[in-house]
């Protein structure tokens, strides 16, 4: 007999069987086996295409392998990029599997169908954007401005992007750090334990360690907040407009908050930049801008792709290469050959 099966996650009422129904209650039982972007993510792709199948009278679970086709091209002629209707597909299947249900994505159909979207968007000139790289030239930029600053807002930005800068984390892990996470080696120098990161989960953790400057700005902001002997409290948080930091534990920044803090610097130290928009994002720094900026730096400096992909917790070279495939376009074998043979 069909059930009604309803999340604390604000789904859609599903109505499915009782063995589905009591799959998909385990799924979302377990679901901290999952990043939380990843469980927003798949949150959002259920409802986007749960109100599809309901205004096409398309079936949503199980989903048929002409429906997702549909679904799928629905969304190219609504404009989104291939790599967003990519995700929807991939998260689509994740559901199915969960629920132990034969993915609609096996069929032929939806493959051509994918194919042939990823190369309308190649043929059309669509590309995949990319943050605009907040480089080390920056910081230092921002150091000589930032650093001697009476506002506490700017000492606590600057650390934040030293610290970003650093040690290349994503704006979430940057968030989370808290007061505890924080020693020094016998130098002085700052030593981060990270705990995981995104595509590092493990117990044996994570830890990052900071230059002498870095380690410096970040010292001074913890003594200028009051931080020092808060272990519990977050490494980042709120100033108040009374110059006092507002010292939590209950709760990190937020991404807009964090997100703010390159708007600023951008404000500050950025204006003067060209920028080519895309799609009208990346008009300046953004929360991933550190991670380009780096990977980017490190590559003109001649690290290679392992030791980058590391340093950035990277698990695939193709991600790390979109970042740094203008520096590295005159890197190549072909490049070589011709200025040896012309020098």
């Amino acid at each position: 007999m069909p059930e009604m099966i309803q999340t604390q996650e604000t789904l859609p009422a599903l109505s499915v069987d009782e063995d589905i129904a009591a799959r998909l209650r385990e799924f979302v039982q377990d679901k901290d086996a999952f990043s939380p972007n990843t469980w927003r993510q798949l949150l959002s792709v259920m409802r986007s295409c749960y109100r599809w199948a309901q205004e096409h009278q398309r079936s949503f679970l199980p989903m048929m392998p002409g429906d997702l086709r549909d679904y799928l091209t629905h969304l190219q002629q609504a404009g989104r990029a291939s790599s967003t209707i990519s995700t929807h597909a991939s998260l689509i299947s994740m559901l199915h599997r969960h629920a132990g249900l034969l993915p609609p994505n096996s069929s032929p159909a939806v493959s051509r169908a994918m194919k042939k979207i990823n190369r309308v968007a190649v043929v059309t000139g669509e590309r995949t954007g990319q943050a605009v790289p907040f480089r080390l030239a920056d910081l230092m930029a921002l150091d000589k401005i930032w650093s001697e600053s009476d506002r506490l807002q700017d000492r606590r930005n600057l650390a934040f992007l030293h610290v970003a800068y650093s040690t290349l984390l994503r704006v979430s892990e940057l968030a989370r750090l808290r007061m505890g996470d924080v020693t020094r080696a016998e130098d002085g120098r700052i030593i981060l334990d990270v705990g995981y990161t995104k595509t590092i989960v493990q117990t044996g953790g994570l830890v990052k360690a900071l230059s002498t400057l870095s380690s410096q700005r970040l010292t001074e902001w913890i003594e200028l907040a009051g931080l020092a002997y808060e272990p519990d409290a977050y490494l980042f948080c709120r100033v108040h407009r009374t110059n006092k930091a507002t010292i939590t534990t209950r709760g990190p920044l937020s991404t807009p908050a964090l997100e703010a803090i390159f708007a600023q610097a951008w404000q500050v130290a950025g204006q003067g930049k060209q920028v080519k928009a895309n799609k009208d994002r990346y008009l300046g720094w953004s929360g991933h801008s550190a991670r380009v900026g780096a990977a980017q730096d490190m590559a003109q400096q001649g690290y290679s792709v392992a030791q980058i992909m590391q340093e950035g917790t990277w698990k695939k070279p193709e991600t790390l290469m979109r970042y740094i495939r203008n520096v590295d376009a005159h890197k190549g074998a072909m490049i070589d050959l011709m200025e040896k043979t012309s020098s």
